[in-house]
């Protein structure tokens, strides 16, 4: 039987740490599904298309790593998937309340899937999408913490 593991997330954009992680977890299940979720309480930079198109062409070296969309509950797109396992990003303590309750309402809303939180590498321990954006977008260099194709959509964005 096939184990699938679902890292969802809003991925606007994926970096160095999301793709750190999701390198360690594809090597420990048969698929790593990137789900992009819908928020209608954030105001992404990137589409849902854009989204995905920068996560798969990170990623496309895996060979066990994809990304869609959903606007589902997280539990119930890992249920209709037949996922066994979110897996999360923990940089910081200061991120661990949060994480914990989500994976204790996901483990109530779907009994059956488990959530792995995953350090990224030190070097990357600082990075979340914001801060690359805010950077990115007045000039600083992040050429380090995002892959290539990331860096010049940030700049097309940002220098139109």
């Amino acid at each position: 039987m096939s184990k699938t593991i679902i890292y969802p997330g809003t991925f606007d954009p994926i970096h160095n740490g999301h793709i750190d992680i999701a390198d360690r977890a594809s090597k420990l299940f048969d698929e790593l599904v990137f789900a992009v979720a819908v928020n209608s309480d954030k105001s992404p930079l990137f589409s849902v298309e854009e989204r995905i198109e920068m996560i798969e062409d990170a990623t496309k070296e895996f060979g066990n790593v994809s990304g869609c969309s959903t606007e589902k509950l997280v539990a119930d797109f890992a249920r209709e998937t037949n996922a066994v396992a979110l897996i999360r990003g923990l940089r910081h303590v200061s991120d661990f309340e949060f994480e914990f309750q989500m994976a204790m309402m996901n483990y109530h809303l779907n009994p059956e899937i488990s959530t792995i939180l995953m350090m990224p590498a030190e070097k990357f321990i600082h990075l979340n999408s914001t801060v690359v954006k805010d950077v990115a977008k007045l000039g600083g260099d992040i050429s380090s913490y995002v892959p290539a194709g990331v860096l010049d959509r940030l700049n097309s964005k940002f220098k139109s």
